[in-house]
């Protein structure tokens, strides 16, 4: 049987997959006009989204996705109408290698060209501003990870600055992509908690919190034992909740020029995966305890209830290196671990973790009514794999009722390829899943990224609205959404 055999007896073809990773180097706006259905009349406001818009530089091709320049868009919902925008961030690396017409910098899966001599001893790593994105505070921000956010013009997307958020973060300080907002009381309390990580020999965890002016309300720090790579965190009234992954970081070949940052990681299987409990009143000391050895990118949700948390996350066996020398778009799905649906349960009392598998379909990017984060909650919306088994690209969003055990599914297969669900409650919703969810998406067989609207009570209907845009998204990385519109 041939390679295209076997990729035809799955949901999808490797050219279908491939093609949504070219670059998308135009900015547009402009009303959309190509619409299946119709846009509800009341929702009102804006979805944003951020993920790498350009996969390389004048056709040096880009080694990782997450070393993509950030590419936000948004679509404002007004009326029953949608506008669209797009914008690269236009930060110094994307500046600077646009002038130049080559890759500069190194990053994650990214090395300059010319071997280990362009490479050696240059720790410059590019603020690729391409992974969260956020309006707070009245103000747009474009997050990574490992550096400050880039401040943006709600209306038009032009980027303003590198931004500190008036004096909240030192210079040169990380504030994560992966923020989580406590909601208050009747829409009114909200808070954002955040996060930075300093990694080092002992690596610094920074916990922000910010009302919804933007003002910091709460900054803690606490250091926990060795290097901790920490990507997202989970929130409870009580708790900041990481997942220290069992990874190390030999920086010698990255300071020599021999291999990029990522190249630097290894999992170690025979070590526990560390469960890091930060109080956020300060009251009690930080706790860590220990679980099964596993990698996590991502948490669903955290809740706690007599005396135990509660954490939904997405989980592999082990970390899912890829050889950074090959080009990603030729990743062999079969060769790495599938990401499955994993649920902790930590007794204080006892200090001990235990865990159990929620769903093994290959799944991620998981959302859910955000009026239930930190909270026990029903209804899991989240990216799947169509196939039952095994790895795949996401081609479908699944709808989990805890309460039931009921699976809908959504599937946009065989050609079309899904991102990450973003529910938005209805504006006078009564039950958890009464609401919208929305998604851009990958048509592989118009080459053309849609936008689709969902009623999250049943996705076994056909969706509300499938908004055609004029051209690709590449895929992306996380979105939001705000009440204020943001259009033409």
């Amino acid at each position: 049987m041939t390679n295209l055999q076997i990729e035809k007896s799955t949901s999808y073809t490797r050219e279908d997959w491939k093609k949504g990773y070219e670059s998308q180097p135009n900015e547009y706006d402009y009303w959309i006009d190509d619409i299946e259905g119709e846009i509800p009349a009341d929702l009102n406001g804006t979805f944003f989204r951020n993920g790498p818009g350009l996969l390389d530089i004048n056709g040096q091709a880009i080694a990782h996705p997450f070393d993509g320049d950030g590419m936000v868009c948004s679509i404002g919902f007004k009326n029953g109408r949608a506008y669209f925008r797009n914008s690269f961030v236009k930060t110094e690396g994307y500046v600077a290698e646009k002038a130049a017409g080559k890759i500069l910098y190194r990053g994650f899966g990214a090395q300059k060209p010319g071997g280990w001599l362009a490479n050696i001893f240059d720790v410059n790593v590019k603020n690729c501003a391409n992974t969260g994105i956020l309006y707070w505070g009245n103000k747009l921000l474009a997050l990574w990870e490992p550096g400050q956010p880039h401040h943006l013009n709600p209306q038009n997307l032009e980027t303003i600055n590198l931004s500190d958020l008036d004096g909240v973060l030192q210079p040169g300080q990380a504030f994560s992509a992966h923020p989580r907002i406590d909601k208050g009381k009747d829409g009114k309390g909200d808070v954002l908690v955040n996060f930075s990580v300093k990694p080092g020999l002992s690596t610094t965890i920074t916990i922000f919190e910010l009302n919804s002016q933007g003002k910091l309300l709460k900054r803690y720090s606490n250091s926990i034992p060795g290097f901790a790579f920490l990507h997202d965190m989970a929130i409870t009234p009580n708790y900041c909740i990481f997942f220290q992954n069992p990874l190390t970081f030999n920086p010698f070949p990255f300071f020599l020029g021999l291999q990029s940052a990522g190249q630097c990681l290894e999992f170690s299987p025979n070590k526990s995966t560390q469960v890091i409990l930060i109080p956020r009143d300060g009251s009690k000391a930080m706790k860590i305890l220990e679980t099964k050895p596993c990698f996590i990118f991502h948490h669903a949700n955290a809740w706690e209830k007599n005396g135990e948390i509660y954490v939904d996350s997405i989980c592999y066996e082990s970390f899912p290196k890829v050889d950074m020398g090959d080009d990603f778009r030729e990743l062999d799905f079969d060769s790495i671990p599938a990401s499955q649906l994993w649920r902790f349960k930590i007794n204080l009392s006892e200090n001990n973790v235990e865990h159990k598998l929620l769903e093994s379909r290959c799944c991620d990017f998981p959302n859910l009514n955000p009026n239930n984060v930190g909270k026990a909650y029903r209804y899991l919306f989240i990216g799947v794999a169509e196939q039952p088994s095994g790895n795949a690209p996401l081609q479908a969003i699944l709808k989990i009722d805890w309460q039931t055990g009921e699976r809908q599914i959504f599937s946009v297969a065989p050609r079309g390829f899904a991102g990450e669900p973003l529910f938005v409650p209805f504006p006078n919703g009564v039950n958890e899943d009464d609401g919208w969810l929305l998604m851009l998406m990958y048509d592989a067989a118009e080459h053309r990224s849609d936008v689709v609207i969902l009623d999250a009570r049943d996705l076994s209907k056909k969706p509300v609205a499938r908004l055609h845009l004029k051209h690709h998204i590449p895929y992306g990385l996380h979105g939001s959404f705000t009440p204020h519109y943001f259009g033409e």
